[in-house]
């Protein structure tokens, strides 16, 4: 029989999974000699090709086993998918079938049957119903499931807009057909390294090329929330399930919860400060007070800016320590910001839990301490949290909801959304206010200047995964709101610690920004970054500074 389809799959590090998935393809009602597949390797460090060759020979498949460029899943399938086009189409068969799917995919027995019948009925391209594992979507929040539902049916009414016939709304990666002839006219697939599948439609739609979205060409997926792409349904479910898992509500952790569950763990506070007169006292007494009067907290440290408002005099009759941040590991010179304060304040203080605390709060709620430590002190797998508030803008004495975090919307939840789309959802990414255990702080760099929140929030992604990360809903919040202007500094300092995780080449080294309102004047924002406190040597804390006399 003649060759009528290749079936693509690419797979990084699979070896536990594509097993399940050349079964499924084993057990297609076509021929095995109508078709062949072949397996990109994503730049795989386990053992899933020879996993893969042994399953193929088991189930005497033709298989073909090629290196991918190692750049993501959508690069991977586009190399495959332009591989079996190659292949079809130099044996004179333009109508062939590049069918693909994913490793962790499981196609029904007439996966490959249904779509060559739709071919040959003059269908160009086929998009398969993509139904969750139900073994594993059991396991999933029902949130979740109830939000993957509403989404499905809003989908689907966008698409039937365009298409009244079409079954359902899928055009995934885990099942698209598309013929050799046409998949060659259209240019293949977007080189992208995700969402290869939605850059695929978009590509199509400009084209005028028909997607068939029928019920009968089905295959069924896992919904494991770990999975190996950057994007897509995994990355999908990880971040529905972290939002009805990890937020919380501050009101939740009252003291008496919190003196209970707090056990030999001790708690700091630390509040950097620069000309925060007019607040301080209200936040040590409204915020900090109750805590640390219920014995939760151990220490309070204010670590000021040298401020000529009398900041440090107002927090020292509140009871709390006093430090001028230039006084703490004075070899690295003055402190450049507030991401550097907060550094140099992790040396002086030793608690097991730091929560940072801005200054310049202007309605000061216990709640704000409390749903940042509670969430710790009650789950030891938590790592960070951050706080989240309303956040109102106040212009001319008019509250207008929900217009306070500027840079928050206009930068960081982009950044999130194309380079970390896991954290994407954090509703406050740049909360000044949140909270951590210190073997996380001190093993990661702090930026000196604003970019500090974001790149604690993505570090610790990194470090210990999303599911260490939590996020409290600590009610309303008004502090002073800086001019237009000032924002866009603060947003290049955002913009260039995201740069440097995202290894850019051009991850700045400098923090020039040119002002045009200023005559071409140039500003200098602090983008510079200090080291994990962990990696330095023992002579950098020597006794003479002031961490070493307050010990």
């Amino acid at each position: 029989m003649a060759l009528a389809s290749v079936v693509v799959i690419p797979a990084r590090d699979e070896e536990q999974q594509i097993p399940g998935c050349m079964a499924a393809l084993g057990a297609q009602t076509v021929p095995r000699e109508e078709f062949e597949v072949i397996v990109v390797l994503d730049a795989c460090s386990d053992r899933t090709a020879d996993v893969a060759r042994r399953a193929a020979s088991e189930l005497s498949l033709r298989l073909l086993l090629v290196d991918g460029p190692g750049t993501g899943a959508g690069a991977a399938r586009r190399a495959g998918m332009d591989l079996a086009a190659e292949r079809l189409l130099a044996q004179g068969i333009d109508d062939g079938l590049v069918a693909s799917t994913d490793a962790d995919s499981r196609p029904a027995r007439d996966w490959l049957a249904r779509q060559l019948a739709h071919i040959r009925a003059g269908v160009h391209v086929v998009a398969g119903l993509i139904e969750l594992a139900p073994d594993e979507s059991e396991q999933l929040p029902l949130e979740v499931l109830r939000r993957r539902e509403r989404d499905a049916a809003d989908r689907l009414a966008r698409v039937r807009r365009a298409d009244p016939t079409a079954a359902h709304h899928h055009f995934a990666g885990a099942s698209i057909g598309v013929t050799a002839g046409l998949y060659r006219a259209v240019g293949g697939l977007e080189p992208v390294t995700a969402l290869e599948d939605a850059a695929f439609a978009h590509r199509l739609a400009q084209a005028g090329i028909p997607i068939l979205r029928p019920d009968d060409v089905r295959v069924r997926t896992s919904a494991r929330p770990n999975g190996r792409a950057t994007r897509g349904l995994s990355v999908d479910l990880a971040v529905s399930s972290w939002a009805a898992e990890r937020r919380y509500e501050a009101g939740a952790f009252p003291p008496e919860r919190l003196r209970v569950e707090k056990l030999t763990t001790s708690v700091a506070v630390v509040i950097p400060t620069k000309e925060c007169a007019d607040t301080l006292a209200g936040v040590l007494s409204g915020t900090v007070g109750p805590l640390r009067d219920a014995g939760v907290v151990d220490e309070v440290l204010v670590i000021d800016a040298d401020s000529a408002d009398g900041t440090a005099d107002i927090g020292r009759t509140a009871g709390a320590t006093v430090i001028c941040q230039d006084d703490v590991l004075p070899g690295y010179g003055p402190a450049l910001g507030k991401g550097d304060a907060m550094w140099r304040a992790l040396h002086v203080c030793d608690a097991d839990i730091v929560c940072f605390l801005d200054g310049d709060t202007a309605n000061p709620d216990p709640r704000h301490l409390q749903g940042l430590i509670g969430p710790l002190l009650g789950d030891p797998s938590l790592h960070l949290v951050k706080g989240a508030f309303d956040r109102p803008l106040l212009a001319g004495g008019v509250a207008f909801p929900n217009e306070g975090g500027r840079v928050t919307e206009l930068m960081a939840r982009p950044l999130l959304n194309l380079h970390e789309p896991r954290l994407a959802g954090f509703a406050q990414p740049l909360a000044g206010e949140f909270a951590g255990r210190r073997e996380l702080f001190e093993s990661i760099p702090f930026p000196v200047g604003y970019g500090v929140e974001i790149a604690v929030l993505i570090d610790a992604l990194r470090r210990h995964g999303l599911d260490a990360l939590a996020e409290c809903q600590l009610g309303e919040r008004q502090n002073r709101h800086q001019p237009l202007r000032a924002l866009g500094e603060m947003a290049y300092a955002v913009l260039a610690a995201v740069e440097r995780r995202n290894g850019a080449e051009r991850s700045p080294i400098g923090g020039h920004y040119l002002r045009p309102w200023q005559d071409c004047a140039v500003a200098e924002v602090a983008v510079t970054e200090r080291p994990p406190l962990a990696s330095l040597p023992a002579a950098a804390f020597g006794a003479e500074q002031v961490a070493g006399r307050l010990r």
